[in-house]
């Protein structure tokens, strides 16, 4: 029997081979997936794609499938915006899905595929903690953010879903818009869910990167999901109607509506508070000193959240150095 089992071994092996290849065509075939062209370059490209394990779960005809046009050329960053529930993270894996089915040489679940070899594939998905070894849910994040940024290249590809939300608003905005920047400037193929809004805007500022968010329908007190990528940004992310769908309790939904539109209403209304009330310290008359021509000058609307925080430094430095001018 000794002598026979390298053969034994590689007969397995070539048996093990075959089986892979025929459930690959099999699968292909029962579910209508096409071949993929798979490029140098850093294209993605997809056509009605369809998340393999999510279509099989709904009824037939249930799953929408969305598109992806990545140009190998000009973009590095699809942010992804929409209210909870609406379907980011499926299209986002989606897309990582096709991309590793199509290199490992699989059909893949759409009408029509163009791929860009990819070297890596990072994600950034979920919300956990490692209390065994004394780590926060932020830290997980922040440590499984911190590894995708030292080992990204252009070639790989990022799935990044809500970065930052462990954390303080604002820092955690901070720190995904940083992320996104850093990012961008190194050319990584990147898909980014988030709720930060304001993300949006570096559209704006860098051309690389694009908007797009999951279309939903509003009907009075009602939201229909239509599982729909489409281009641009959307403002809203529709957290009270999700919370209601879960079963929290009326009262509070209530509640949260009453301070959510305080909240709104004080946001709209503080800048024009705040151009009213003269601006006084116990250090320097404004009326002769160059801090708050400086203050005045400053157009918090073009502002990174980077740049504000270097220009609050400034200002700091030179009323701590006695420098008013």
């Amino acid at each position: 029997m000794l002598p026979q089992i390298p053969s034994l071994q590689a007969t397995a092996r070539a048996i093990a081979h075959l089986d892979v290849l025929a459930s690959l065509a099999w699968v292909a075939m029962e579910n209508g997936y096409v071949r993929p062209r798979v490029a140098a370059d850093r294209r993605v490209e997809i056509v009605s794609g369809r998340h393999p394990v999510v279509e099989k779960v709904l009824r037939a005809g249930e799953y929408v499938p969305n598109s992806c046009s990545f140009d190998a050329e000009r973009d590095t960053i699809h942010i992804v915006t929409g209210p909870n529930m609406a379907g980011k993270s499926t299209y986002m894996r989606q897309v990582a899905l096709i991309c590793l089915m199509a290199q490992m040489g699989s059909f893949v679940p759409a009408r029509q595929a163009s791929i860009g070899l990819v070297d890596r594939i990072f994600t950034r998905i979920g919300a956990l903690d490692n209390l065994s070894a004394g780590q926060s849910t932020f830290l997980v994040e922040m440590s499984e953010t911190a590894d995708i940024l030292h080992n990204a290249t252009s070639q790989s590809l990022v799935i990044l879903d809500e970065i930052g939300r462990g954390t303080s608003t604002y820092d955690g905005m901070a720190l995904a818009w940083a992320v996104a920047e850093y990012l961008d400037e190194r050319r990584v193929r990147t898909f980014f869910a988030t709720h930060y809004h304001e993300l949006a805007d570096l559209s704006r500022r860098r051309k690389g990167i694009k908007n797009y968010h999951l279309a939903v329908e509003e009907s009075g007190n009602e939201v229909v999901f239509l599982r729909t990528v489409k281009r641009g940004a959307v403002g809203r992310s529709f957290g009270i109607y999700v919370a209601r769908l879960a079963g929290v309790p009326d009262e509070v939904i209530d509640k949260a509506k009453i301070i959510l539109a305080s909240i709104s209403s004080r946001a709209k209304t503080m800048p024009a508070a705040q151009a009213q009330t003269p601006l006084q310290t116990h250090l320097f008359d404004t009326r002769d000193t160059g801090i708050a021509d400086e203050i005045l000058k400053i157009d918090p609307d073009t502002l990174t959240p980077l740049e504000a925080l270097n220009v609050l430094h400034r200002l700091r430095q030179k009323i701590t150095k006695g420098d008013y001018h």
